[in-house]
C-alpha cells in the first residue's frame, strides 16, 4: 500500500484552495457571490470583493489548505497502514 506525502499534498490542496478564494473573490466584484465572501471573510480576515481582497484571501485560503492537506495525509497514512 502506498503512502500519501504530507507537504505535496498540503501543498496542492493550498493552491486549488486559493485559486478558488481568489476567484470567487474576483467575481463577487461584478455581484456573483457575494454572499460566499461575506462567509469566507467571517474567517479570513482581509478578505473582500476587490482585488487586493481576493489576493488577501488567496494567501489565507493557501495556508488553510495546506495545513488541511498535510492532516488529511496524515490521517491516510495512519488509518491506511
Amino acid at each position: 500500500m502506498s503512502k500519501l506525502q504530507p507537504l505535496p499534498l498540503g501543498i496542492a490542496v493550498g493552491v486549488l484552495w486559493a485559486i478558488y478564494v481568489f476567484s470567487v473573490g474576483i467575481t463577487a466584484m461584478f455581484g456573483w457571490g457575494a454572499a460566499l465572501v461575506d462567509a469566507l471573510a467571517s474567517l479570513y480576515i482581509g478578505y473582500g470583493a476587490s482585488l487586493v481582497g481576493a489576493i488577501i484571501g488567496a494567501v489565507w485560503a493557501f495556508f488553510d489548505g495546506l495545513v488541511a492537506g498535510v492532516i488529511v495525509a496524515w490521517i491516510y497514512n495512519t488509518v491506511a497502514t
